[in-house]
C-alpha cells in the first residue's frame, strides 16, 4: 500500500495537480477570510476562523473530486488498471494507497491555513482571544469531511473510465451527503427533522466545529469512509462477476 501512495503522490506533486489544488484553495478561502467585506475576519470584528470552516467544506467539495477523479477512471481508460490489479497487491492495497494519496493532498492544502489562526490569535484583543478549542474541533472536522469527499471520490472513479463523469459523481455525490440530508429534514418537523439531518454530514460537521468532540460523530465520519472504501472494493471485484 506504502509502494501505491508514494507513486501517486509523487504523480501529484510532479503534475500541476497539487498546486493548482493548494493554489485555488488558498486563493479563494484567503479572499473570503480577509478580502470580501460581507465575510472578512477584519471587518466582523471577532477573533475567530468561522468563516474559513464554513466556506471550506463548499470549495472541497469540488476540488477533492477533481483531484480523486483520476484515480481509477484513467487507469481503465489508459487499459492499465488490469496490469495494476495483476501485481501482487490486495484490492485493499491498492485502493488505500490510492486513497490516502488523495487525502493527503487535500490535508496538505490545509496546513498554510494555520497561518490564519497565528494572525487572529496575534490580531484578538486581547492577544490570543480566539477560541482554541472549537478551531481544533473545527480543523478535525474539516480533516474527516476531507476524507470522507475522498473516499466518495475514489468510488466514483472506481465505477467509470470517463473521468469528467467521475467528477460529476463525486461531486454530486458529496453535495447530497453535506447538505441534502439537511435540505430534507428542513420538510418535517421535531424528532423526525433531528435524526433524518444527523444521516449527513452537516450535522456532524457543525458539532466538531463548536468544539465538542463527541465520539458518536467521530464514529459517523469512520463508518462513512469504510463504508465507501467497501463500495469501492465492490466496485473493482465485480470485474470478475
Amino acid at each position: 500500500m506504502y509502494s501505491i501512495l508514494r507513486k501517486e503522490f509523487n504523480a501529484f506533486l510532479s503534475s500541476p495537480v497539487a498546486y493548482v489544488v493548494i493554489g485555488v484553495f488558498l486563493v479563494a478561502t484567503g479572499l473570503f477570510v480577509w478580502v470580501f467585506p460581507d465575510s472578512s475576519v477584519l471587518d466582523y470584528g471577532y477573533a475567530d476562523l468561522q468563516t474559513l470552516f464554513n466556506i471550506a467544506p463548499w470549495i472541497f467539495l469540488f476540488l477533492i473530486p477533481a483531484i480523486t477523479m483520476r484515480t481509477f477512471a484513467e487507469e481503465k481508460k489508459a487499459g492499465t488498471i488490469e496490469l495494476l490489479l495483476t501485481r501482487p497487491l490486495t484490492d485493499g492495497q491498492i485502493i488505500g494507497g490510492k486513497y490516502l494519496a488523495c487525502l493527503l493532498l487535500a490535508l496538505l492544502a490545509l496546513v498554510p491555513t494555520l497561518l490564519y489562526y497565528y494572525s487572529v490569535y496575534q490580531l484578538g484583543n486581547p492577544e490570543g482571544n480566539i477560541d482554541s478549542a472549537a478551531t481544533v474541533g473545527s480543523y478535525l472536522g474539516l480533516g474527516l469531511l476531507a476524507a470522507v469527499f475522498a473516499a466518495i471520490g475514489i468510488f466514483a472513479s472506481a465505477i467509470t473510465r470517463d473521468q469528467i463523469i467521475a467528477f460529476l459523481v463525486a461531486v454530486v455525490g458529496c453535495f447530497l451527503v453535506y447538505t441534502g440530508f439537511d435540505s430534507l429534514a428542513s420538510v418535517f418537523e421535531g424528532s423526525t427533522a433531528y435524526y433524518i439531518s444527523q444521516l449527513g454530514i452537516a450535522a456532524h460537521y457543525r458539532d466538531l466545529s463548536k468544539g465538542l468532540i463527541d465520539s458518536r460523530d467521530l464514529l459517523y465520519f469512520l463508518s462513512m469512509i469504510v463504508a465507501m472504501l467497501w463500495a469501492t472494493r465492490l466496485a473493482l471485484r465485480s470485474r470478475n462477476w
